[in-house]
């Protein structure tokens, strides 16, 4: 398979995973196994940012009113908007220390691991299926509560288990309102992302690691910013009524089937 198609199939599978609960770094490893990519675990990490690149730059555009409205509030003391974009930058915390501190061992990760990959999906399900079970789910989110679905967000560093689904999962248990739950949880990871996309392009390890990909890169930047944007807006108008268990059942299955193609 050249490297192209490659690039378009996994820009696909971002950009439709991104915003489902069913792990997109998940599909994107067992994807690279199952498609014979062998790159290097920097290899790899270039083409998995440049995916996530592309997921957050559909999510700004479909939340852009909401964008410009966090800009606007910025200047205004107390407003609502500079609330939100306190708890944001809160829940940012856990994350961003969890990826400097151990950048090159989540780096490492991201080497195809069948195994690491399916046991993360089966934890993303039994997580669902908790958040699943959830009532009462009327409250904004608070700063423990931002710093709590924040290191939700770290832990989900690890492939296989689905940032949106842990996110998600961990706002509805600590009961807070479903829709505003999806909002916060689509935008609290674009400042990591963008973060982490100016950290590598200042890295002269980051662009070596780049070098030769740029047609494959930039065809699966496009390919999932276009699908994030369908399933961003798809993921929206199902979040109130949504059965997270269904999704469950799929990551059980996929782990199940990844286990048993990595056996035979």
């Amino acid at each position: 398979m050249s490297e192209l198609l490659r690039a378009l199939i996994l820009g696909i599978i971002q950009g439709l995973t991104e915003f489902l609960p069913v792990s997109s770094s998940g599909h994107l490893e067992l994807a690279k196994y199952f498609l014979g990519d062998h790159s290097l675990a920097g290899e790899s990490m270039a083409m998995t940012v440049t995916l996530h690149a592309a997921t957050a730059l559909s999510t700004l555009v479909v939340f852009r009113k909401d964008v410009a409205e966090i800009f606007a509030g910025l200047f205004k003391r107390n407003s609502e908007a500079w609330q939100f974009t306190f708890l944001i930058v809160l829940s940012m915390i856990p994350a961003a220390a969890v990826g400097l501190l151990w950048e090159d061992q989540i780096e490492q990760l991201f080497s195809r691991n069948v195994p690491l990959v399916a046991a993360m999906l089966v934890f993303t399900g039994l997580l669902l299926f908790g958040a699943d079970k959830a009532r009462n789910t009327v409250e904004d989110v608070s700063p423990l509560k931002a710093l709590l679905i924040g290191v939700a967000q770290a832990i989900a560093i690890l492939p296989g288990i689905s940032r949106s689904g842990a996110t998600l999962s961990t706002s509805v248990l600590l009961g807070v309102d479903r829709r505003k739950a999806a909002r916060f949880s689509f935008l609290m990871v674009v400042p990591l992302i963008l973060g982490k996309m100016a950290k590598d392009l200042l890295d002269s390890d980051g662009l070596q690691s780049m070098e030769g990909q740029f047609p494959a890169l930039l065809l699966g930047f496009i390919a999932a910013f276009v699908t994030g944007l369908l399933a961003c807006k798809w993921m929206l108008s199902l979040v109130q009524n949504a059965q997270l268990k269904y999704f469950a059942y799929y990551c059980f299955a996929l782990a199940a089937l990844a286990w048993i193609g990595w056996s035979l």
